[in-house]
């Protein structure tokens, strides 16, 4: 998600600091080389060798006269983004003066005036958070376009965002977006539906692949909508569904107001009257009528004639062919722009092999979800071209 991008990654002087070693390493798991710069308070709370250790890069903790904040951030320096994780409130206030007395203050500044994107991911106590001065100081910062990664806020704190949200935030800020104002509905996981208050039926999906879908797309530059029975998501407005009836009607909900829908989750085929009380248990035989379910692409598409709607196949037997053949199908019953199509044994796996399937070509796709799920984003933004400007 970051191959080839340059972080400078801001330290000062907050506890998450210590938090600091494990996101250097996970920025460059995704791909990014990073070099730090850090306060004096921030040197107080992590060693810069061991951010040393984690960047595979010195560290700057003080500015000399190689000038390294215009090394770094200055409009031909080394940098691509700038990420400040932690950002103290006295530090968010000093970057929205534009007060320089510290390396990570004044790299901002180069930052900011050199056009970079900055990334700001804030942490501190509640109380501070919460202070009129603080909240004006996030305000102003992000009116020059700087993103912020909501803190989670928990036991008092406002805690740094985790990890995952933080590499996400950074993808965002420093990649193209060619999604940037579109609307993108993508559904994921299993639909449940109940048989008595205790049993249900489902199936073995994940949700991972509609998740990462999701996750690219906001990467991508959209709003995204993630429609799932889960919990919340950094990157996504989370429209709660349990059941397959529950998921067509919160997608149906937001339809009218999307550019896309990526349909991926893998909704029940088949429901059942729900019994009032538990089924007892011991019965030598027990018979469930079955009806079939609505299938959402098709409601969604009797409403929406020029939505773009992406699809997603999945079969048990049959091959390559067996697919393709039953993607194409489903591309011309629903006019579809175009289908995933997969073996029902990656259902679940971190892994996973998947054919993108178009009405007259096919690509394939070997790796992990999160992969798939930036093929599949990158795709949608080819198939919905650049966004008219107002004057058109």
């Amino acid at each position: 998600m970051l191959e080839g991008v340059n972080v400078v990654l801001g330290v000062s002087g907050s506890i998450a600091a210590v938090k600091t070693v494990e996101l250097a390493h996970e920025l460059r798991r995704e791909g990014a080389s990073v070099r730090a710069v850090m306060t004096d308070s921030a040197t107080g709370i992590v060693h810069p060798w061991a951010v040393e250790f984690a960047t595979g890069e010195d560290v700057v903790t003080d500015l000399t006269g190689r000038v390294e904040h215009v090394e770094l951030c200055g409009a031909d320096g080394w940098g691509d983004v700038l990420l400040l994780a932690p950002a103290t409130a006295n530090t968010v206030g000093k970057v929205a003066a534009a007060i320089d007395d510290t390396p990570v203050t004044t790299t901002a500044t180069t930052a900011l005036g050199a056009g970079l994107p900055v990334v700001v991911a804030p942490a501190m106590h509640e109380p501070m958070y919460d202070h009129p001065g603080v909240l004006d100081a996030v305000s102003r910062v992000e009116s020059w376009g700087v993103d912020f990664v909501d803190p989670r806020i928990e036991e008092g704190k406002a805690k740094i965002a985790t990890e995952d949200a933080i590499v996400t935030g950074v993808a965002r800020a420093a990649g193209d977006r060619p999604l940037a104002g579109r609307h993108v509905v993508v559904t994921a996981g299993a639909t449940t539906e109940s048989v008595d208050p205790l049993r249900t039926l489902s199936n073995r999906a994940s949700g991972r692949t509609g998740r990462a879908v999701a996750r690219a797309c906001h990467v991508l530059g959209a709003d995204v909508t993630l429609v799932q029975d889960g919990p919340g998501v950094p990157y996504a407005s989370v429209e709660p569904a349990e059941s397959a009836a529950e998921m067509t009607a919160a997608v149906a909900a937001v339809a009218d107001d999307a550019d896309a829908l990526v349909s991926a989750a893998a909704i029940s085929d088949y429901t059942v009257e729900t019994a009032d009380e538990k089924i007892p248990s011991g019965q030598e035989r027990l018979t469930l009528d079955l009806e079939p379910t609505p299938k959402l692409i098709d409601t969604v598409r009797a409403d929406h004639h020029d939505l773009p709607i992406v699809g997603f196949k999945v079969e048990s037997t049959g091959g390559d062919e067996a697919l393709l053949g039953r993607a194409r199908d489903l591309i011309e019953r629903v006019d579809l722009a175009f289908v995933v199509a997969n073996d029902a044994s990656v259902m679940g796996e971190a892994a996973t092999r998947a054919l993108l399937v178009e009405s007259a070509a096919h690509s394939e796709y070997t790796g992990d979800k999160q992969g798939l799920g930036l093929a599949v984003a990158e795709k949608l933004a080819a198939k919905l071209g650049e966004r008219p400007s107002a004057a058109e």
